[in-house]
C-alpha cells in the first residue's frame, strides 16, 4: 500500500491545504464551548441581553468560518483523490500492458477488472477521507481535551480515562478487520468472474435450459461473499456501540463529578455546560473516526491488492534496438528445437518443435483440439516465450527485436474475432492508423468482405456494436481479417480465423491471400484439412509434438495423424484416390 502513496506526488499542495483548512476549522469548532459558557455565565446569569446577542453573533461568524474552510478542505481532498485514482489507474493499465501473457493468464480478467474498478474507488475513497479527517478527528479529540483541562483540570480527568480505552476499541478493530476485508475482495473477485461468464454465455446457458442451475451456482458464491462481508461487518459494527457505551459512561461520570464541583462552588454551570460539550464534539468526532477507519481499512486492504498487481508479473523485456535487415531479406522464420510449458503446467503444450518458413510461404498448420496449434503461432509475436529453443526471424533471434518493431511486421487474426465498438473504419485503422479508403478497400476486398461494407447504409463509418454483435460470426472474422492486411504485414497469422466462413468464401480468401503483391508468409491455422491442403508446407502437431511436415500430398503418405484427420473429412475412397 505504502508504494501506491507516490501517486500522490502532484498534489503535495492539495494534501497540505486540505488537512490545513480541516485544521482550521477545528480550531474554530473548540471555542464554541468556551462562548457558550461565557454566554451562559455571563450573559444569562446576568440577564445582559446585549451580551447575549454579541456572543450569538460570535458564534455564526465561527460557524461561517468553519464552513468556508470545510469547503476548501473538501475541494482540495477530492482533487487529489480523484487525481490519485486516475494515475492509478492509467499506471494499472499500462502495467498490464506490458505483462507477458502467463502472468496475464495466472491473474485472470475477472480478478484485474475488480482491482481496477471496486478496489480503485475504495482506495479514492480511502484518500478522500484520509486528507479530511486523518488530522481533524485525533486534534478534535486532543484539543477537546486539553480545553476541559483549561476549564477544570479535576473534571478533565475522565477525559484521560476515557481517550485511552477510546483508542484501544478503535485500533484493536481495525487490526483484526484488514486481512478480513482482503478475503472479501478476493471473493468479490469470483462473484465479478460468475457474473461475467454467465453475461458472456447467457445465449448458451438459455439453449442448453440452465438458467436455474448457473443461478444456483451464483446465488451459492453470492451467499458466501455475504456470510464473509457480515462477519467482518459484525466485527466492525462493535466499534460503534463500545464507543457509545464508553463515552456515554464518560458523560455521566463528567456530570457527577461536574454537579459535585458546583455545588462546592469550584465550578459554574457554564463550565459544567462547556465540558459536556466538549464530550460531546469528542463523541462525534469518535464516531466520524470509527466509521473513517472501517474506510481506510477497507482501502489498505484493496491498496495491497492494487500493489500485488503492480509489482506481480515479469514485465516483458524490451530491447529498443531494432535490428536493421534488408527489405529482400525479410520473411523468414526459423524454430529450432523449441519448447513450451505454460506456468504451472504438469506438462509442455510444445515439445521440440523444429521447422523453417521462407518469404511467401503459407504454412498449414493442423491437429486435434489442444494439440499446440495457437500456442505455437502465439510464441512468433512473442506473447510467450519459449521455455527452451529459439525462435530467429530473418536470421535474428527473435528476443532481440523490440516488441514494437516485431508487432508492426505482424498481422495477427486471433481465434475470437474481436471487434470494438466504434465504426468499421476506426476498427480496420487498428492495423495501419493513416490508411486511405483506398488501402481499407483492397483490405477488405482481399478478405472477402467488401460486400460486408457495401451492404450497410453507411459503408466504412457504419457503427460496429461493442463486440461486433450487429455482425455475424463470419462478418466478423472476415473483417479482422481485412484489419491485419490494413498494415501489409509481412507475417500474417490466421489462428483459425476462417472456422465462420462457407468452403467457397475461404477458397476464395485463399486464393486472394496467395495473389498478394507484397508476398507475406503466411501461418494458416485450421482444423480444415481443405483450408490447409494447398500450403507450401503443413505442420502437423499431435499432443504438443511435431508429428509431420511436408506438403498435403507427402503426409498423406507418410503421416497417420494427417491421414486419420483427412480421412475423417473426406470419404474414404478419395482418401484412397489422394493417396
Amino acid at each position: 500500500m505504502k508504494k501506491l502513496l507516490h501517486f500522490l506526488a502532484d498534489y503535495k499542495k492539495e494534501c497540505i491545504l486540505g488537512p490545513l483548512f480541516k485544521m482550521l476549522e477545528a480550531t474554530f469548532e473548540l471555542f464554541v464551548p468556551l462562548v457558550v459558557k461565557s454566554m451562559i455565565d455571563k450573559g444569562i446569569a446576568n440577564g445582559d441581553t446585549g451580551y447575549i446577542i454579541w456572543m450569538c453573533l460570535l458564534l455564526a461568524l465561527l460557524a461561517a468560518v468553519g464552513l468556508t474552510n470545510t469547503l476548501f478542505a473538501q475541494y482540495f481532498a477530492a482533487k487529489a483523490a480523484a487525481g490519485f485514482s486516475a494515475k492509478l489507474r492509467r499506471a494499472l493499465m499500462a502495467h498490464i500492458q506490458r505483462m507477458t501473457y502467463t502472468d496475464l493468464d495466472t491473474l485472470g480478467t475477472s480478478s484485474l477488472i475488480t482491482r481496477m474498478t471496486s478496489d480503485v474507488n475504495q482506495l479514492q475513497t480511502g484518500i478522500n477521507l484520509t486528507i479530511r479527517l486523518l488530522l481533524r478527528s485525533p486534534f478534535i479529540v486532543f484539543g477537546a481535551m486539553i480545553m476541559a483541562f483549561t476549564v477544570d483540570v479535576k473534571a478533565a480527568l475522565v477525559f484521560v480515562v476515557a481517550i485511552p480505552l477510546l483508542s484501544v476499541v478503535v485500533f484493536g478493530i481495525m487490526l483484526l478487520t484488514i486481512p478480513m476485508y482482503r478475503k472479501v475482495q478476493e471473493r468479490l473477485d469470483i462473484v465479478t468472474e460468475t457474473t461475467r461468464e454467465n453475461l458472456t454465455g447467457v445465449r448458451v446457458i438459455r439453449a442448453f435450459r440452465n438458467e436455474e442451475a448457473e443461478a444456483e451456482e451464483f446465488r451459492q458464491e453470492n451467499r458466501l461473499l455475504v456470510a464473509m462481508q457480515k462477519s467482518v461487518g459484525k466485527l466492525s459494527a462493535l466499534m460503534n456501540p463500545l464507543t457509545y457505551v464508553i463515552v456515554n459512561l464518560a458523560v455521566c461520570a463528567l456530570i457527577y463529578v461536574g454537579a459535585l464541583r458546583v455545588d462546592a462552588g469550584v465550578l459554574t454551570q457554564g463550565a459544567v455546560i462547556a465540558l459536556y460539550n466538549y464530550m460531546s464534539q469528542i463523541l462525534v468526532e469518535l464516531i466520524k473516526f470509527v466509521n473513517f477507519i472501517i474506510s481506510v481499512t477497507k482501502a489498505v486492504a484493496c491498496g495491497n491488492r492494487v500493489q500485488a498487481v503492480l509489482e506481480s508479473g515479469t514485465l516483458i523485456p524490451e530491447n529498443h534496438h531494432e535490428p536493421q535487415i534488408p527489405v529482400e531479406n525479410r520473411g523468414r522464420i526459423c524454430f529450432d528445437h523449441v519448447s513450451f510449458t505454460y506456468e504451472n503446467a504438469a506438462e509442455p503444450s510444445l515439445s521440440d518443435i523444429s521447422f523453417t518458413a521462407e518469404r511467401g510461404d503459407v504454412i498449414g498448420i493442423i491437429g486435434g483440439t489442444g494439440s499446440g496449434k495457437s500456442t505455437l503461432v502465439n510464441l512468433i509475436p512473442r506473447f510467450y516465450e519459449p521455455s527452451a529453443g529459439s525462435i530467429t526471424i530473418d536470421g535474428v533471434p527473435s528476443a532481440e527485436f523490440p516488441h514494437h518493431a516485431l508487432r508492426k511486421r505482424i498481422g495477427i487474426v486471433p481465434q475470437k474475432a474481436v471487434l470494438f465498438h466504434g465504426t468499421i473504419r476506426q476498427n480496420l485503422q487498428w492495423g495501419c492508423a493513416n490508411a486511405s479508403d483506398e488501402e481499407l478497400h483492397t483490405a477488405l476486398k482481399t478478405a472477402q468482405a467488401l460486400d460486408v461494407v457495401k451492404s450497410k447504409p453507411n459503408g466504412l463509418d457504419e457503427t460496429i456494436a461493442e463486440g461486433g454483435r450487429n455482425f455475424s460470426g463470419g462478418q466478423r472474422q472476415r473483417l479482422t481479417i481485412a484489419r491485419a492486411l490494413v498494415r501489409q504485414p509481412e507475417f500474417l497469422i490466421l489462428d483459425d480465423s476462417a472456422s465462420a466462413l462457407d468452403y467457397a468464401t475461404d477458397a476464395a480468401l485463399r486464393q486472394s491471400l496467395k495473389a498478394l503483391p507484397y508476398r507475406p508468409t503466411i501461418f494458416i491455422v485450421s482444423q480444415r484439412t481443405a483450408s490447409i491442403q494447398h500450403a507450401d508446407k503443413i505442420l502437423v502437431l499431435d499432443d504438443g509434438a511435431l508429428a509431420g511436415a511436408g506438403t498435403h500430398q507427402t503426409l498423406l503418405q507418410s503421416c497417420p495423424v494427417y491421414q486419420e484427420i483427412y480421412a475423417s473429412q473426406f470419404p474414404k475412397e478419395e482418401v484412397a484416390q489422394n493417396g
